[in-house]
C-alpha cells in the first residue's frame, strides 16, 4: 500500500499551546499533539508534516506547496486567521486535496466573532471543541476513508 501525504497546519499563537490560556486549550504543548499525530500517521501508513506559523503568508505557501507535492489532505487549525483570512480560504480554495478544519475550543461558545469561519466554507469536515482529539477525530478520520 502506497504511503498518502498529510499537512497539519497549525496557526497563530499555537506554539505557546501549554502555557496560554490552559483553561481554554490544555495542557499539552504542540509537540505534545504533533508527536501523537506522528505516531497514528504512521500505524495508517501516511506520511505526516507538521508546521505551525504565526503568519499568514507562511500558511499560504505552506497551502499552495502542498497542491505540487502530493499530498492528499490538509488538516488545519487557522487559529485567529479562521475569522479574518479570505487568502487562506483562497489558497485551500486552490487544494484539490481533502480539507479538515480544526479547533481545540469550541468556537461557538466563545465571543460571537469567532462564530464566522472563512475556511469552513473550503473545508470537507469541520472538528471544534474537543482539544487535542479534534487533531486525532481528523487524521482518523482521513485514515478510514482512504479504506475505502
Amino acid at each position: 500500500m502506497s504511503q498518502r501525504k498529510v499537512l497539519v497546519l497549525h496557526g497563530p499563537n499555537l506554539n505557546l499551546l501549554g502555557t496560554r490560556q490552559p483553561e481554554i486549550y490544555g495542557h499539552e504543548t504542540l509537540e505534545d499533539i504533533n508527536n501523537q499525530l506522528y505516531r497514528v500517521a504512521e500505524r495508517g501508513n501516511w506520511e505526516l508534516t507538521c508546521r505551525q506559523s504565526n503568519h499568514e503568508g507562511e500558511l499560504i505557501d505552506l497551502i499552495q506547496a502542498a497542491r505540487l507535492d502530493g499530498t492528499a489532505a490538509i488538516i488545519i487549525n487557522p487559529a485567529a486567521y479562521t475569522h479574518t483570512s479570505v487568502a487562506i480560504l483562497d489558497a485551500l480554495n486552490a487544494f484539490e486535496g481533502t480539507v479538515i478544519e480544526v479547533h481545540l475550543s469550541n468556537v461557538h461558545k466563545r465571543e460571537s466573532f469567532r462564530h464566522h469561519s472563512y475556511v469552513s466554507l473550503r473545508a470537507d469536515g469541520v472538528v471544534a471543541g474537543l482539544g487535542k482529539q479534534g487533531y486525532h477525530a481528523a487524521l482518523d478520520a482521513l485514515i478510514e476513508a482512504a479504506k475505502g
